[in-house]
């Protein structure tokens, strides 16, 4: 049976990433995000169809993340010389480009493991989306099938609605009153 993991502590993590700029390699952990808000998300695999779609269009909104405290950082069982490779190769050619977060390389496949989105028999992961607090406590989970991408917009009004402190009812928007709080 699934553990829960949302209203806990956030699994530890530490990784090799690309950075994305396509020249460094760095290294991400959750202790570096200690007063930050995270967007954690995994995809399943570089050089793949839907999973540029959604790196560049969370590239494309980063200055709205950074607006709201809030970093991003992608992670796949694949390589961080795999990442550099895919964040080098043009859009064209099926790559990313330059982006503006690191992407994680989970080789072990511990971190998708202990976030709960391994495809053991294939070694990839789902696509999971995690939103943890400046805490490190796990505030919100989405995980769904690889062949669905997510959706930039959701995850912002999520973020925003936690933020709020407040109860936030289905369809609320930003500005919008919550119920309590």
């Amino acid at each position: 049976m699934a553990e829960r993991l949302v209203g806990k502590k956030a699994p530890f993590f530490q990784l090799e990433t690309a950075l994305g700029n396509g020249k460094d390699f760095g290294t991400a952990s959750l202790a570096d995000y200690s007063g930050k808000w995270l967007v954690l998300f995994f995809y399943p695999l570089d050089f793949t169809f839907v999973c540029p779609t959604e790196i560049t269009a969370l590239s494309g909104a980063v200055d709205q993340f950074k607006e709201l405290d809030c970093e991003i950082l992608g992670v796949s069982t694949d390589s961080k010389h795999s990442h550099k490779a895919w964040i080098n190769a043009s859009r064209n050619d099926g790559g990313l480009g330059e982006i503006n977060f690191p992407l994680g390389a989970d080789l072990t496949h511990a971190v998708s493991r202990d976030y709960g989105v391994l495809i053991e028999e294939e070694g990839i992961a789902l696509r999971g989306l995690f939103i943890i607090n400046p805490e490190g406590e796990l505030k919100y989970q989405v995980v769904n099938h690889n062949d669905v991408g997510r959706s930039v917009e959701e995850t912002l009004r999520v973020l925003q609605a936690l933020q709020t402190g407040g109860l936030c009812p289905v369809n609320w928007k930003p500005g919008q009153k919550t119920l309590v709080g």
